[in-house]
This record gives C-alpha cells, structure tokens and sequence, in this order.
C-alpha cells in the first residue's frame, strides 16, 4: 500500500510474496511510473526489516541502485507505534470497503483492488492527520520528553 495523504493517491501491488526483492522492484516501478520527474521523493515507512535501503544493491546494478536512492529519502515510523503508519490506516480502509467478503482468487483480487483503488483516486480521497505533538507527547512520551 502506497498513499500520498495530502493528495489522495494510492496504489496497491497484490504479490504472493513480501520479501525484500518484491519491496526492491515496488519503488523502483513506483520511482519510474509515478515520480519519474521528482528530484526527490519522501517515503515514510514502517521498520519492517525488508524496507532497507541495502537492499536496492543487492537487486539492482549499482548505478541504477545509486540513482534511484540519490531520489529518495526514507522516514520511519516509531518500531511501537504502528498506528501512526498512514499505510496502515489506508489498509484498513481496503480491508472494510474492498475485502469485506471472500474472493475467491488472486486475478479476482487483484481485479478488486484495481478497482477500489481507481475510484478512490478520481475521488481524491486524502487522509486528514489529526494526530499533534500534544499527542505524541502523551501516547510516546518515552519518545518525546518534554522540554
């Protein structure tokens, strides 16, 4: 799940796998089809051990693995506070109005996603953030002392 929560955009890639080659050639087509012309592009992840930027040499040559990287800046979210992953929120989102009944193939749901995810980008449906730092200094306060 991709989401740009201030735009509405959003794309899904149904893989039978989640490693870290699949993660490797997601961006890499994400960077070519939808940010070709972006100078730089800010991901922000979760720390799932296959979103690593390593990972870019160990599957591509180094020069392609070194321009696409020159183009990308990676955050990530608090290894506690899945929660604040918009991605997350985007899933779930999927999971109650796409998934909420059974499919009974891969070409099915893939056919659904597609779907969902097209009428939700005509409809430039955006995620409102109205997580603070006041909240933040609640909910993480060992991450965030006050000053």
């Amino acid at each position: 799940m991709f989401l740009e929560p201030m735009s509405g955009f959003r794309h899904v890639d149904v893989l039978t796998s989640h490693d870290r080659k699949d993660w490797v050639y997601v961006m890499k087509s994400l960077m070519e089809k939808y940010y070709k012309e972006a100078q730089r592009v800010t991901f922000v992840l979760d720390n799932l051990s296959t979103h690593n930027p390593k990972f870019f040499y160990e599957f591509l040559n180094p020069e392609e693995a070194r321009s696409l990287l020159n183009r990308i800046e990676f955050k990530y979210t608090p290894k506690h506070a899945s929660w604040l992953n918009m991605a997350e929120i985007g899933f779930s989102v999927l999971s109650r109005e796409c998934l909420d009944r059974r499919i009974p193939d891969r070409e099915s749901l893939t056919h659904e996603i597609t779907l969902w995810e097209k009428e939700k980008n005509k409809k430039h449906h955006k995620v409102t953030w109205r997580f603070t730092t006041k909240d933040a200094r609640i909910n993480l306060k060992k991450f965030y002392p006050s000053i």
